[in-house]
């Protein structure tokens, strides 16, 4: 049986792609390392932010839908994501940080037992800092040094990402039974789970809460996505699925990765995806970003789908 590495990315909703990019880059200090489109609705933008070139477990993806409205909180959805910073220390900076550019933040806490900040971006999208405390973190993250943010407190990559569901017992049995992932801790109210066993790179945190199902709009979360190696194991992973009884979308060419959709059984959307080829298949390190990238299947429409879409910095 293969096993899943950790996370992959993690794709939201937004209104504005600029507002967004300005709060990515400018205030968290993450890089830009794809600016490219939809490629089921090549009239929206659709931006990565990660490490130096992107990599699998850094990349926090973004559509823009102008139209969108407000995010009605509630169950059935993915509602927090981690982001791993060196220190203790690093938490304070990013206190200080965010009280200088009116950040919406919360006081220095814990969450799922390490040191925490909670915030929010632009839209409302929650996230919380986590004080990594110089544990392991995969050894291909690379810093950005054109970051603005100071070299021993930027983000490291993506930590415990936080569901919320109406049936606790279903989406752990998909994580245990079917991925692999080992329990950590379990109530009746919440569990944690990991991929690797004692590594918060790959670590998923379950609340059960009953009411609505969450109505999605800008700041909500669209899907986790799951790294697997290659397209053999992605492969593996198409056929599990559906021996489980879920619908699989398929294997799919994303060109940067391959990938399939499924959702478990409070609906929630996930994607497993491969390592490679990556970012860099169509662009220098040093370019990442900079320039609209369509994938070959869309490069005949270049002059169409840029004429859509509002242009950002």
């Amino acid at each position: 049986m293969y096993k899943i590495p950790g996370h992959h990315h993690i794709s939201m909703i937004t209104k504005d792609a600029q507002i967004n990019n300005q709060f990515y880059q400018n205030i968290l200090g993450l890089r830009r390392v794809k600016k490219t489109v939809n490629q089921d609705d090549p009239s929206m933008y659709h931006l990565f932010y990660g490490d130096l070139t992107g990599s699998a477990g850094t990349e926090l993806t973004f559509f823009e839908m102008p139209m969108v409205g407000r995010t009605y909180r509630g169950t059935n959805a993915i509602t927090r994501i981690g982001l791993l910073v060196p220190s203790f220390e690093s938490l304070v900076y990013w206190k200080n940080r965010f009280e200088s550019m009116n950040v919406k933040h919360d006081e220095i806490t814990k969450y799922v037992g390490r040191d925490a900040l909670h915030f929010e971006d632009t839209e409302g999208l929650r996230m919380v800092l986590i004080n990594n405390n110089s544990e392991y973190i995969p050894e291909y993250w690379s810093a950005w040094e054109d970051s603005s943010v100071e070299e021993g407190h930027r983000i490291l990559g993506m930590g415990p990402v936080e569901i919320t569901v109406r049936h606790l017992g279903k989406i752990a049995k998909t994580l245990q039974e079917m991925f692999g992932y080992f329990e950590v801790s379990r109530s009746d109210t919440e569990a944690i789970y990991q991929s690797v066993e004692g590594q918060s790179f790959g670590e998923i945190v379950i609340k059960q809460q009953d009411g609505e199902r969450e109505k999605p709009g800008r700041g909500s979360i669209h899907h986790l996505a799951i790294r697997v190696n290659n397209d053999e194991e992605l492969q593996y992973w198409d056929e599990i699925v559906k021996k489980r009884g879920f619908h699989s979308s398929g294997i799919v060419d994303r060109f940067y990765f391959k990938s399939l959709y499924f959702r478990e059984s409070n609906g929630i959307l996930f994607e497993i995806a491969t390592d490679g080829p990556g970012f860099t298949v169509d662009s220098t390190v040093e370019e990442l970003g900079k320039i609209l990238d369509l994938p070959p299947f869309l490069e005949e429409r270049r002059t169409e789908i840029e004429a859509k879409l509002a242009p950002i910095d």
